[in-house]
């Protein structure tokens, strides 16, 4: 007599593809941080003003996505990531090709609208290919590209830049985003049913994709996507002050705990995305209170180099084991449409990068001190958890009402 072994269930290797993609375009959107001087040196402005470069590109990322989602509605989405890419790649020769820091600011804008493009439409390709079971980790690995971008990418960039010119870190993005959309053209395959919406109305998609957007889940999933992302930048943007002005860290040493942070981040997103595949938001409830917590024993022991690095590592798992979660979450609820509500996510976690900073500068420029963006951190997380436990209350009622038992499927580790 013999048994039969389950067969396991993988992500499908399109998916790791595609988080190659989303390396290149992350490196691109965090590289400007490491070549600020050499920028400002060329084009003659002051850091200031080349560190805005970094705002236009979440500028662009905020309302880019959602654009470049409604525009596409009507193209396959294997044509929509490849246009994206190509589109990318070209505007990053334009940069490096720059006269003014005017015309370097129009392709920072643009690219990144190119970037949520391919965003939105990358992660809804995921949940279309990826099996029902492994959501969670396939988005994951989404973030994951992103992440290694934060740990491989950006310092690579870095140097390139400082050795070669920042011109040549723009012309190696371009190269190898032009390489990756060669990739996907001949790899990247899309399901038999996905180009059907060409033969539809625009309007009747556009009325398809909005009606995802009616009543206050949707809206709750979002705020909580921002007032997460929120939280972890407004503490990660100050820990380079915070290491050497605080806990006594020599500067040279910065780097590497910035890596440890991004090897924490990197822990989080694998092991969240495979929590986030058995209860969503029991992942999105852990994930907050590991968050806060870690942020919280920050604050405390910050004085204390070797107890402050540790922390910052446990900051990076905690906070990123929630990336999958929070947009499995949104393609559970935008199922039959939902594009452009993965674009308005991506959207979201940009205004967390926007906010979360500047809230951080805000209690500095008060007066008190680098500690004091933790405290604003801290709260940013528990306001993420208060709005999870209204989406929990939210979410009974709506289950209650069609009459359906997904909510308790979803979420029985934390009935």
């Amino acid at each position: 007599m013999t048994t039969s072994t389950p067969t396991r269930v993988r992500v499908p290797a399109q998916v790791y593809l595609l988080a190659a993609v989303i390396f290149c375009l992350g490196t691109s959107e965090f590289m400007i941080a490491g070549i600020l001087e050499p920028i400002s040196a060329d084009l003659q402005v002051g850091i200031p003003q080349a560190g805005l470069l970094i705002t236009g590109f979440a500028v662009g990322m905020i309302g880019g996505a959602p654009t470049m989602a409604l525009l596409t509605l009507k193209l396959p989405r294997r044509a929509t990531m490849i246009i994206s890419i190509i589109a990318f790649s070209a505007l990053h020769i334009v940069a490096a090709l720059s006269p003014t820091y005017s015309i370097l600011m129009i392709t920072r804008v643009l690219a990144a609208i190119a970037c949520g493009g391919f965003w939105a439409v990358a992660a809804v390709h995921t949940t279309r290919i990826a099996p029902a079971e492994v959501h969670g980790r396939a988005l994951s690995s989404l973030v994951g590209g992103l992440t290694v971008a934060n740990l491989v990418g950006v310092p690579l960039g870095t140097w390139v830049g400082t050795q070669h010119g920042w011109r040549a870190t723009f012309w190696a993005v371009a190269i190898v985003t032009a390489l990756a959309a060669v990739l996907i053209s001949f790899t990247v395959r899309t399901p038999t049913d996905e180009d059907t919406g060409s033969s539809h109305h625009l309007t009747t998609l556009l009325k398809a994709e909005l009606t995802a957007f009616k009543g206050p889940r949707i809206w709750l999933a979002l705020a909580t996507t921002a007032l997460f992302q929120a939280s972890v930048f407004a503490a990660f943007s100050y820990f380079s002050p915070l290491l050497t002005q605080v806990a006594g860290i020599s500067h040279d040493l910065v780097p590497a705990v910035l890596a440890a942070f991004g090897i924490g981040a990197l822990i989080g997103v694998v092991v969240g995305g495979r929590f986030a595949d058995r209860n969503i938001f029991g992942n999105i409830i852990g994930s907050l209170a590991a968050l806060a917590l870690s942020l919280f024993a920050l604050w405390l022991v910050a004085d204390t180099g070797w107890a402050a690095i540790v922390m910052i590592v446990l900051i990076g798992a905690s906070g990123f084991s929630i990336a999958g979660a929070l947009n499995a979450r949104v393609f559970q609820i935008a199922t039959q449409a939902p594009t452009l509500a993965a674009s308005v996510n991506t959207s979201a976690f940009n205004v967390g990068n926007a906010i979360g900073p500047a809230l951080g500068a805000g209690v500095i420029a008060l007066g008190w001190g680098f500690k004091a963006p933790l405290v604003v951190a801290i709260l940013l997380a528990l306001a993420s958890l208060v709005l999870v436990a209204v989406a929990i209350r939210v979410e009974r009622v709506w289950s209650a009402r069609i009459g359906v038992a997904t909510f308790e499927q979803s979420s029985d580790a934390i009935a």
